[in-house]
């Protein structure tokens, strides 16, 4: 699915390919065939985000997702925390990706949310499934985006509309105005008073691999989005997007 491509790419770091081509997102968005709730929070995601000088959209992603945890990207945090049993399912969802064929690369931990985009992306009629699975934590951490007025918001409502996903979002706001902030100079501090959690050297052998974005041979019903930097390319940096819907 080409949507939950463009969302990956959105919810990653933001780098000079992708901010210069915020006009062809939004030119590919009026393009397709999307409901409103799927087109109308991603457009306004990407109309933000225009208007930021780049070093400042950077600022801002670091500054949400890089202080404390509450709305990490990264999956098992949300599920397990820093327990052992992180660890195990790190593990087992790298066997789902190799097992589809994915190739292991980069070092990033495979149950960060944007790579497991890529891999939902891959599973053709399956793949809203995929995201379903995780769709108690993407109300979780939508609601706390909500209540830091963050534009990140939309990206997660897009997903949880995907996922078709059911969730008393007024009680799961209440609930999360009641927690206590994790990302103050005192919170943080508090952490790193903690002693970390090691992994056995057979998972950390497998859990410090991760996923190369995948290449078109591995999409089961469309061609991979591809983002082209400006210095690389004679025309400006674009979502190359051909196949199916």
């Amino acid at each position: 699915m080409r949507i939950l491509r463009l969302v990956s790419r959105l919810l990653d770091y933001p780098d000079k390919a992708l901010y210069r081509g915020l006009p062809e997102v939004t030119a590919f968005l009026h393009s397709q065939e999307l409901v409103d709730r799927v087109r109308e929070p991603l457009l306004r995601f990407v109309d933000h985000f225009k208007q930021y000088d780049l070093l400042d959209w950077q600022s801002e992603y670091d500054g949400l997702f890089e202080r404390g945890r509450a709305v990490s990207l990264h999956l098992f945090e949300h599920i397990h925390g820093e327990s052992r049993d992180r660890g195990q399912a790190m593990v087992d969802l790298m066997a789902e990706y190799r097992a589809a064929g994915l190739d292991l690369a980069e070092r990033e931990l495979p149950d960060f949310l944007p790579t497991y985009l890529e891999f939902c992306a891959t599973q053709g009629e399956q793949a809203l499934g995929w995201l379903a699975d995780v769709g108690h934590v993407l109300a979780l951490v939508a609601a706390r985006l909500q209540e830091k007025n963050s534009p990140y918001a939309e990206l997660y409502a897009v997903l949880m509309s995907l996922a078709e996903v059911s969730v008393d979002m007024e009680a799961l706001t209440q609930k999360v105005r009641g927690e206590e902030p994790d990302d103050t100079p005192e919170a943080i501090d508090k952490v790193w008073e903690v002693e970390m959690v090691t992994f056995s050297a057979n998972q950390a052998s497998t859990c410090d691999q991760a996923l190369s974005r995948p290449d078109a041979r591995q999409y089961r019903d469309d061609s991979a989005l591809n983002w082209v930097e400006a210095d690389a390319a004679s025309t400006s940096p674009a979502a190359n997007v051909t196949g199916g819907q």
